[in-house]
């Protein structure tokens, strides 16, 4: 299972914004800070905001800052949120053309692993990635401090 870059910027802006409540940063900054496209997070971020993860100000005063705790973003339903095309082999897809598809059961032996997976994830939060004993290390890292 493999996570597309898409789902991965939404977990750093989340983790980004996570690592200091109540401080609002810019589309920049994280763009910067990660090395990532500015247009890309535009995108992300879009999202967020209408998935009410996060709140976006526009103007002087406005920026990104967090609209839920950290303990209300679980991971799992993030994951099933950002992930566009969760078919793992082509007889997931309207397009099927594996001639085995009848008498084959790869696709569901996989939908239960992607289950497990997603299950898997949707015991933890954002604030199980942003826990008080890595936080110092965190903040150094994504030079906040």
């Amino acid at each position: 299972m493999r996570i597309t870059s898409y789902t991965d910027y939404a977990l750093r802006v989340l983790i980004y914004l996570a690592a200091e409540p109540g401080r609002k940063t810019t589309i920049r900054e994280i763009s910067t800070t990660f090395g990532i496209s500015k247009n890309h997070l535009m995108k992300v971020v879009n999202q967020l905001s209408r998935l009410g993860y996060i709140d976006s100000v526009r103007g002087k005063n406005g920026g990104l800052n967090l609209h839920c705790s950290p303990t209300e973003v679980n991971l799992g339903i993030l994951f099933q949120q950002t992930e566009t095309d969760l078919g793992l082999v082509e007889c997931y897809t309207e397009n099927n053309t594996c001639s085995i598809t009848p008498a084959c059961q790869l696709k569901h032996i996989l939908a239960e692993a992607q289950q497990a997976f997603i299950d898997v994830l949707g015991q933890y939060s954002l604030a199980d990635l942003v826990t008080a004993r890595h936080r110092p290390e965190l903040l150094k890292l994504l030079n906040l401090n």
